[in-house]
């Protein structure tokens, strides 16, 4: 039986989401935390479905995969110079992403 209310629930939820935003920062050092990140998102996403933490769930899910095949395709090029580019734009972009989300995040309001 669980005896958690719906409040602390979110909470939990809340505190999973602010996790996987710094994991996908220190992803700038060690690439794993990303990984771990995204599978916390994976395992803890049926738990906020109808809320508005869905919306930052599927968010860093949608920044882990995209980021990575930007970065794929980024490496996959830079021997033509162009790589560099789509690496720095992906870098960028990441951050964009994690930036917005966060502070949306302790705003209490869904990431759109």
């Amino acid at each position: 039986m669980n005896n958690t209310t719906p409040e602390q629930s979110r909470n939990t939820a809340k505190t999973v989401a602010f996790i996987v935003y710094a994991l996908q920062v220190l992803a700038f050092i060690n690439g794993i935390t990303a990984v771990i990140g995204v599978i916390m998102n994976y395992v803890k996403l049926d738990d906020v479905k109808g809320t508005w933490l869905e919306s930052h769930f599927r968010w860093q899910i949608r920044t882990f995969w995209f980021g990575l095949l930007w970065a794929i395709v980024g490496f996959a090029t830079i021997f033509i110079v162009v790589g560099f580019f789509v690496l720095f734009a992906d870098m960028v972009w990441i951050i964009y992403r994690i930036v917005k989300g966060w502070l949306r995040l302790n705003d209490l309001k869904p990431v759109s």
